[in-house]
């Protein structure tokens, strides 16, 4: 896949087959839409294009600009790359950037710059200033401009609309069931392994404490996990802590830690990647030490129980 950050260095192809969106996720109803560009390019001998923004335009528009995203944009890059994609334009999103119209957007910067034989849009899709690009707007523009426009309806899985809404409320509730079926594939995130206060070595349970690669990510509900753990290319079975350990701190930090099933490598310093398989439990506050090394010792079996399954 190429990746472009600006439009004057992106070759104008008129047979390009394109996608506008944020795509925070890359859920089951994005890749329907990815899928038919993909698919349209190959059959018509053209290439497939897809326009994302960083940062999160909410992040940029809201209030609250401590907006946390599904997806970073190396995951995103990844993530598209291996579905297919040829190509990627990462727009910087800034206040400026929202104020273009999307008349002007399709006409004085995708045809003049990159070209278009079709676009593609979910069923509910809206860009530009004002969110006036939809499927009215497009079709009027492709009718006068010489390209098609493309719907894609919404995807649903059990009569529910998979969107990143969806997504992020499930993750946010620990229905992790629910959110590897909207993915199609385990939630995970990144970061580097580094010291925490090594109290679970004390308590028997050897934790690899993880500084997010990318801080903005969002992270799912307090409570414990069964997850598979990566590093240096190897995976490994572990218990996923998100919390802020309540039993020994009163307004304690969010830390993601994961005690890894049989291993006694030092990893300091290393990346490693996280996939998220099953909710155990949520964060509880203990009475004491000896009280949580029990419960943790139940999280321990439960988590075999649930990791057995799955094949390395």
């Amino acid at each position: 896949m190429i990746i472009f950050h600006e439009f004057s260095d992106i070759r104008k192809d008129e047979n390009t087959f394109l996608t506008i969106g944020t795509y925070d996720g890359i859920h089951l109803g994005h890749k329907e839409i990815l899928n038919k560009i993909i698919t349209k390019a190959a059959r018509n001998g053209g290439r497939s294009f897809l326009i994302t923004f960083d940062p999160h335009p909410r992040s940029v528009l809201s209030k609250d600009s401590n907006v946390k995203i599904l997806t970073t944009l190396n995951e995103k890059s990844v993530l598209l790359d291996s579905l297919g994609i040829q190509n990627l334009l990462i727009i910087k999103f800034t206040k400026e950037f929202s104020q273009i119209s999307a008349d002007d957007f399709i006409l004085n910067y995708v045809l003049k710059f990159i070209g278009l034989k079709e676009i593609v849009i979910g069923h509910d899709h809206h860009f530009g200033k004002g969110r006036g690009g939809d499927e009215v707007t497009l079709r009027k523009l492709g009718g006068e401009n010489n390209f098609n426009v493309s719907t894609v309806n919404a995807y649903k899985l059990n009569d529910k609309i998979i969107s990143s809404s969806e997504v992020r409320k499930s993750l946010m509730n620990g229905d992790i069931k629910s959110t590897t079926s909207y993915l199609g594939r385990y939630y995970s995130f990144s970061g580097t392994v580094v010291e925490g206060d090594k109290r679970g070595r004390v308590l028997g349970f050897p934790t690899a404490n993880i500084k997010l690669k990318d801080e903005s990510k969002l992270l799912p509900a307090l409570g414990v996990y069964a997850v598979e753990f990566i590093v240096d290319d190897n995976k490994y079975f572990g218990l996923l802590s998100v919390g802020k350990r309540p039993t020994f701190y009163v307004n304690g930090t969010i830390i993601p830690e994961v005690y890894i099933y049989d291993f006694n490598k030092n990893i300091y310093g290393k990346f490693v990647t996280v996939n998220i398989v099953e909710m155990i439990r949520g964060e509880i506050k203990y009475n004491s030490p000896e009280e949580l090394i029990k419960q943790m010792n139940k999280d321990k079996e439960l988590g075999v129980e649930i990791l057995s399954k799955l094949v390395i």
